[in-house]
């Protein structure tokens, strides 16, 4: 039998996650057509079993709120699965020739690296409002992570003629390299840099 691969271009074979506590929630079963039309949408958790390209694919139609405000327009997007599509399955066809390795292995490894551990809550004692540190549900540290990689490539193409391809390709080659030029990562150390001096 064939083997599956992603986009019928890469297979995921060697690609692992390392961190123990993201293993239940990074789904590597691959889809030549990575796109479920939201058939599990009702279904509690069930996101957690889709692949993880697909829940790439869907971040990037909504780009995400940041406080209660629409942060980025998606822009040409329009909530269009099929651009969305396109724009993943290039950034990863650039990321393949800049980073020399499969992107699919190279996504996984930057999103391990830019899913934080902590979070900042607000707790009110005696009338006054304290920050305290929480820890992150590992379900949330993949969604946060997403998130915050489809900020970042949508805020670098934002006014300016640089395109979403690269800019998503930058992002997760960045994230993957632990520099701080990735939104994620800088946004991963910044909370966590927070959450240790409220502790």
């Amino acid at each position: 039998m064939p083997e599956i691969k992603a986009f019928n271009r890469w297979g995921v074979e060697g690609v692992k996650v390392d961190d123990m506590g993201l293993q239940p929630y990074v789904a590597l079963q691959p889809r030549i057509v990575p796109k479920t039309g939201a058939r599990y949408a009702g279904s509690k958790f069930h996101k957690s079993k889709t692949f993880i390209v697909e829940r790439l694919i869907n971040k990037l139609m909504v780009p995400g709120h940041k406080s209660k405000k629409h942060y980025k327009t998606s822009c040409h997007i329009t909530g269009k699965a099929e651009t969305a599509y396109d724009i993943v399955e290039n950034s990863f066809r650039q990321i393949e020739k800049t980073a020399k390795e499969n992107p699919i292995k190279v996504f996984v490894k930057a999103l391990e690296n830019a899913a934080q551990r902590e979070e900042i809550i607000t707790i009110e004692y005696g009338g006054a409002r304290y920050p305290k540190a929480v820890e992150c549900s590992p379900q949330r540290r993949v969604d946060l992570a997403l998130r915050h990689m489809t900020q970042g490539a949508y805020h670098r193409t934002f006014n300016t003629k640089k395109s979403i391809v690269s800019s998503l390709a930058e992002e997760i080659i960045n994230a993957y390299r632990m520099s701080n030029a990735s939104n994620a990562i800088a946004k991963k150390l910044e909370v966590e840099r927070q959450a240790d001096s409220s502790r």
